[in-house]
């Protein structure tokens, strides 16, 4: 026998009984052949597939689905391949719920993919593939994907087929590189400036929030008739968040608890995940890291399962927000350690516990001591299983492009992100028709402030290099082509103190004619709960974490707004940031303001064609902005006392009551957003004034365009219940449409409203719609009422 093969006898009697009880195992799983599983016909329905795939798996393996692991693990050869070790080190032959997608290149991540994807096929015992997630709220958040205007933006544009355009975009391009889901987008309602995740929202009213996620969704996952039963190709599922009440903690701290009452927790917070569920058939939902009334979102069952499950009709998967579950014992303190955190996770009902195992690593033992029935399990495994067979991930293996990189961020995918930049840009003042600016009248113009020469994209980017975009400084001098003088100067940090560069910046507006004055915020890139990067000197004023006590602009760019503008030039303050800023000094001095907020990577341009009118503005505030902190909360949609009782509005020189020295009234209204060109409103008619329950309000006007530039217009309506058994609110948004039209030009607009959208919770907690009569009221922006009609509803 040759030495090879010789073998002490005391070691074939050691490993006897592991091969025997390995090929027991083998003989029992292999009874029949994995190959012919049911699990595997594509031509069975999803159900059938998924029960059949739970029968198989054992206790472990379906905890694995529970779990996530992150593709940053894997690394590279000497070969730029994926490492069969590194594979090995992070699956150890077993499947997993979900990947987190790396915050590197494209094409990287793509290489990743695939071989993460053909490990779990091809080496793990039922070849389960997993669900890869990534950030995508505007733009995968990935280098070399194209960036997007941030979230705040996008409902500035208050244009659903505009963002789901976009969306459309978004998905094709992370698609690419292997990405199934996206943690994306948010229905949380902007409703306190000092919170730092503003920018993350579409605004302030949980209607027109509503319909802007809703356009992202379709965008994003597909046609509702066809997502009912699959995700079609090049396209991701969506998850929902923060479900629920999250963005109005008190003192407007990021995870703090939110006190909301039933009634607001449902008209407010609850609708728009109400319609994106039933409307859109989200696949996920994530939770939010905060409480509402004591109890925290992770382990809230009555939220999580009575209302999201029972009421809501929501059949996805439950994500856990990062560390969430964590956060349980560790922040929230509701639970003593890792046990009581899983069942209390469990129990409420969430699926997946992200980024890593913390809690649910617990579960098996937690279940063979009968301490969690292991049905909490199945549940839980199978509403995870369920979105990968509707996903077609067991019968779609990712195979990456050759190149990612050379298929995304195409000169059509910049173009859009210009439009999308253009149309969310805000015209909030325009004293004497400064703009826009005709280069032909000008020799030379000042572009100044810390924002000038700095792209800004805002949190959930992988970057803010200004390789990767366009400055506004740039935008201005690829318009002007060399024909004026543009001469520039920071004048200032954002968040620095040091005012030595504002001569600088003062002498740089005394040699122009006009200035483009840019100010406002930053945010950390790749920013999150735990993680994110910050630029040497570049403190992040605003994103997730970056709350603050004043609305001011930072450091001292309101000494420098006020030394340029003690030069006498005409000045256009355009402003580049997260959040509603109170700029009231600035409204009562600075003649021309625009809110660009984060505009993306094609962001320059964009405000360029605005401010030189090759783009009419027609961006409308999805916010209310307040005249000073004190003033929060300042959204529109108040009560009929919200207001204040006595109206004998306050000044300095003045004092009075509601307030002392001020008015309640905000700064801009909801819905504000001026023109280069004006809009007529007339001929309000509502096809029949007395309508039942069960009926639509029809209601049509005409808009003419009485000036002498093509423009959009945003025409929205509101309602209001005249009297109801439990206070409403004075005014709501419930249809909104925006329209292009050319001068003189005159088109007729249409709306159909379910009266069901009109009810109430009433006195207890019933939803009705009541009797009686309602007004509707049709503008421009929610103070700026152009037409009214009275309907009664039998």
């Amino acid at each position: 026998m040759p030495a090879a093969l010789r073998m002490p006898i005391r070691f074939i009697r050691s490993i006897f009984p592991t091969v025997l009880c390995l090929g027991l195992i083998t003989a029992c799983f292999s009874q029949e052949p994995i190959q012919n599983a049911l699990y595997k016909d594509n031509a069975l329905s999803v159900e059938l597939r998924v029960k059949d795939l739970l029968g198989r798996m054992t206790l472990e393996e379906k905890i694995s689905q529970m779990q996530m692991l992150s593709l940053s693990s894997l690394g590279f050869d000497k070969n730029e391949k994926v490492s069969p070790s590194s594979l090995d080190s992070l699956f150890h032959g077993q499947s997993i719920g979900c990947l987190e997608s790396p915050f590197i290149g494209v094409d990287q991540i793509a290489k990743l993919s695939e071989a993460a994807d053909n490990y779990l096929r091809n080496k793990t015992r039922l070849g389960i593939p997993a669900i890869q997630i990534a950030e995508c709220l505007h733009g995968q958040l990935a280098f070399g994907a194209t960036i997007f205007p941030q979230a705040i933006a996008q409902g500035s544009t208050w244009n659903t087929e505009l963002i789901q355009r976009m969306s459309t975009q978004i998905a094709y391009e992370a698609s690419l590189s292997g990405v199934d889901q996206a943690l994306s987008p948010l229905f949380d309602l902007a409703r306190d400036p000092r919170y730092g995740r503003v920018e993350e929202c579409y605004g302030e009213d949980p209607y027109h929030v509503a319909e802007m996620g809703k356009a992202f969704v379709i965008g994003m996952q597909g046609d509702p008739e066809i997502t009912k039963n699959r995700i079609p190709d090049h396209k991701l599922m969506c998850t929902a968040k923060h479900f629920v009440a999250y963005s109005t903690p008190i003192a407007g701290i990021n995870l703090a608890p939110n006190n909301v009452g039933p009634r607001d927790l449902r008209d407010l917070h609850l609708y728009p995940f109400k319609k994106v569920i039933q409307e859109a058939n989200i696949y996920s939902v994530m939770p939010a890291y905060n409480e509402v009334n004591g109890i925290p979102m992770h382990s809230n069952e009555y939220l999580m399962k009575d209302i999201l499950r029972k009421e809501l009709g929501f059949k996805g998967y439950v994500f856990s927000d990062y560390e969430a579950v964590w956060m349980l014992e560790h922040f929230h303190k509701v639970t003593h350690d890792k046990t009581e955190t899983a069942i209390e996770a469990i129990k409420a009902g969430i699926d997946l516990e992200a980024p890593k195992p913390y809690a649910f690593s617990e579960l098996a033992d937690l279940v063979k001591t009968g301490k969690i029935d292991s049905t909490l399990i199945d549940q839980a495994v199978s509403n995870i299983l369920t979105a990968k067979f509707k996903a077609g991930l067991f019968d779609k293996p990712y195979t990456a492009p050759q190149k990612v990189s050379d298929l995304v961020h195409t000169q059509e995918a910049k173009n859009l992100a210009r439009e999308v930049a253009e149309e969310s840009i805000i015209l909030l003042k325009n004293q004497n028709q400064l703009l826009p600016l005709d280069v032909t009248q000008l020799n030379a113009i000042a572009v100044i402030g810390p924002n000038a020469d700095q792209v800004q994209y805002g949190d959930y980017s992988a970057t803010k290099d200004n390789a990767s975009g366009v400055t506004i400084l740039e935008g201005i001098k690829n318009y002007v082509n060399n024909t004026i003088n543009v001469n520039y100067a920071q004048g200032c940090t954002i968040t620095g103190l040091d005012n030595s560069n504002i001569p600088a910046a003062v002498k740089a507006a005394e040699q122009s004619d006009v200035v483009v004055l840019v100010i406002g915020g930053t945010s950390m890139t790749l920013s999150g709960i735990g993680w994110g990067k910050e630029i040497p000197g570049d403190f992040a004023t605003s994103g997730e974490g970056f709350d603050r006590t004043t609305l001011t602009p930072p450091g001292i760019q309101p000494e420098l707004i006020k030394a340029i503008h003690e030069t006498g030039k005409p000045i256009v303050l355009v402003m580049v940031h997260g959040r509603a800023y109170s700029i009231a000094w600035e409204k009562e001095n600075i003649p021309a303001i625009i809110e660009a907020w984060y505009p993306g990577e094609e962001g320059g341009n964009a405000i360029a064609n605005v401010l030189f009118g090759e783009v009419n503005p027609s961006g409308k505030l999805p916010v209310s902005v307040p005249k000073s902190v004190g003033h929060v909360p300042s959204f529109y949609n108040t009560k009929p006392s919200g207001k204040g009782f006595y109206h004998q509005r306050g000044t300095k020189e003045k004092p009075g009551r509601d307030y002392v020295f001020s008015s309640p009234d905000p700064l801009f209204p909801f819905g504000h957003g001026l023109s280069y060109t004006q809009f007529e409103y007339s001929n309000l008619k509502v096809a029949n004034t007395t309508l039942d329950k069960n009926e639509f309000i029809q209601v049509s006007m005409d808009i003419k365009n009485t000036g002498k530039m093509t423009g959009k217009e945003v025409v929205q309506v509101y309602i209001n219940d005249k009297i109801s058994s439990v206070t409403t609110p004075i005014q709501v948004l419930k249809e909104f449409k925006k329209v292009n039209i050319r001068p003189s030009e005159t088109i007729s607009i249409d709306f159909s409203i379910p009266i069901t959208e009109l009810g109430l919770w009433d006195k207890n907690m019933v939803y009705k719609i009541e009797p009686g009569e309602f007004e509707i009221m049709v503008g421009s922006s929610s103070e700026d009422i152009r037409l009214k009609k009275t309907i009664l509803i039998n």
